[in-house]
């Protein structure tokens, strides 16, 4: 970890904000995901094998291992699950950890819960101002890419590519 000598709770970049927004914007559907394939594995394994995706993983081949792409195929897929369930467990980790309650309650309605920014503005409009809101949802990605940080999320995010 690359941290300034007086840096006790480290800043997050605005590179690293904005990793953490698309991550926070893709965390329903990694989650719905990582769970279809938690109840059916051994189904898309079969898939695999028995499918066209196996056929061909490189499109230049000509004749293919149709069994040997197949794993390679279940390995893939068993790759981004865990990638997935790594960030989904950073991310409700990070999130656990906003002080603010207000800013927790905002962004476990935005994201954790899938709802849109409109819908999460008409949720919250009876306690708090539309620029409140948002301001609210801004504290608590800026926190969460903040607690990312120091959890060293993104150094190992980066070594993963």
């Amino acid at each position: 970890m690359v941290w300034g000598q007086e840096e006790l709770f480290p800043s997050a970049n605005e590179v690293e904000i904005q990793r953490t927004k698309f991550l926070l914007g893709k965390y329903t559907e990694m989650v719905s995901l990582m769970r279809d394939f938690e109840e059916n594995e051994p189904e898309l394994s079969q898939v695999a094998v028995d499918g066209e995706a196996a056929r061909r993983i490189d499109q230049d081949e000509l004749h293919a291992d149709k069994t040997a792409n197949a794993a390679v195929l279940v390995e893939k897929q068993r790759w981004v699950y865990k990638q997935y369930k790594f960030y989904t467990n950073q991310i409700r980790r990070a999130w656990a950890l906003i002080q603010d309650p207000d800013a927790k309650a905002a962004v476990d309605y935005r994201y954790l819960k899938g709802y849109s920014a409109k819908e999460t503005l008409l949720f919250f409009r009876r306690s708090m101002s539309d620029s409140t809101i948002r301001r609210r949802i801004e504290e608590g990605e800026e926190s969460i890419a903040n607690t990312l940080k120091l959890m060293g999320f993104f150094e190992q995010d980066n070594t993963v590519y």
